[in-house]
């Protein structure tokens, strides 16, 4: 598992309680994150006057029930959207594509994707960060 999320820090504490207890993954990389303007990243939406804080880690997950390959992804998808947070694009992510394009903005990709690849020659991107073509 490869996640990387920013949480709004009102709801950070949160956020590491279920990533202790549900997760278990340890060392966690916590890092302050601002976005440097109002419109400084169109398709990784985070308010610009919110301190965020950035939560990484990286690990297999230990459980002793067989569970769905992306369980624990869809675990953590779920409380990073609950908090009002996001994953970083290179996360392992299971969104369904409504999720993913409400998430990110999806509606800005559309109208690059479509002035800069009319003939649909390359995959979009949520086949490239939630299908892996």
């Amino acid at each position: 598992m490869i996640q990387d999320v920013d949480i709004p820090l009102a709801r950070a504490q949160d956020f590491l309680g279920f990533l202790l207890q549900v997760i278990g993954i340890l060392p966690i990389w916590i890092c302050p994150l601002r976005q440097a303007g109002p419109e400084a990243f169109p398709l990784y939406p985070i308010a610009s006057q919110t301190l965020y804080i950035n939560f990484g880690f990286w690990d297999v997950v230990q459980s002793g029930v067989a569970n769905a390959p992306d369980h624990f992804n869809r675990l953590i998808e779920r409380e990073v959207t609950r908090l009002g947070g996001i994953k970083s694009l290179y996360s392992h992510s299971s969104f369904t594509r409504e999720e993913f394009a409400s998430a990110y903005g999806m509606g800005n990709y559309e109208v690059l994707k479509a002035r800069y690849d009319r003939q649909q020659r390359l995959p979009g991107l949520y086949e490239k960060c939630v299908l892996n073509t």
